[in-house]
């Protein structure tokens, strides 16, 4: 009675090896997973930026119907959020939660009169924040 007690313990339970196996199985999977996964959070910051680089477009289009005219870049992006002095027309805040940094955490660009004979620019320098650069580092512009 004593023997076949200890061989059902030992049969229901699982070893060492298959733990370990178990486990490399499971870090192989993540290994092809994961990089996917990462390269999908990627692209999606980059629609999130184009999507927010639109609505600061709208919201500037706005501005400018209450105005006449766009923000200078002095004024910047804050003169959606903050009137400026002296301007009685402006119907704001034309953004509901203020200005939002870009989806890497650095500030939109705005420059009045923008590059090419456009009236404004915005910009964002992409994830690594720096002028020029492909795939996520790339420049995200309104134009």
């Amino acid at each position: 009675m004593q023997r076949s007690r200890s061989r059902a313990g030992a049969a229901s339970g699982f070893t060492l090896l298959e733990l370990l196996v178990v486990m490399v199985i499971i870090g192989l999977l993540a290994g092809f997973v994961a990089p996917r996964y990462f390269a999908q959070v990627g692209r999606s910051q980059v629609k999130v930026a184009r999507a927010q680089i639109d609505a600061l477009d709208k919201a500037l289009d706005q501005f400018r119907l209450d105005l006449g005219r766009y923000p200078t870049t002095e004024e910047g992006l804050q003169a959606l959020v903050v009137q400026p002095s002296g301007q009685q027309a402006w119907a704001g805040p034309y953004l509901k939660k203020g200005v939002p940094p870009d989806p890497w955490g650095h500030p939109y660009l705005y420059q009045q009169p923008g590059n090419a004979g456009a009236d404004f620019e915005l910009l964002s320098y992409g994830k690594d924040g720096r002028p020029g650069g492909t795939g996520e580092d790339a420049d995200l512009t309104n134009h």
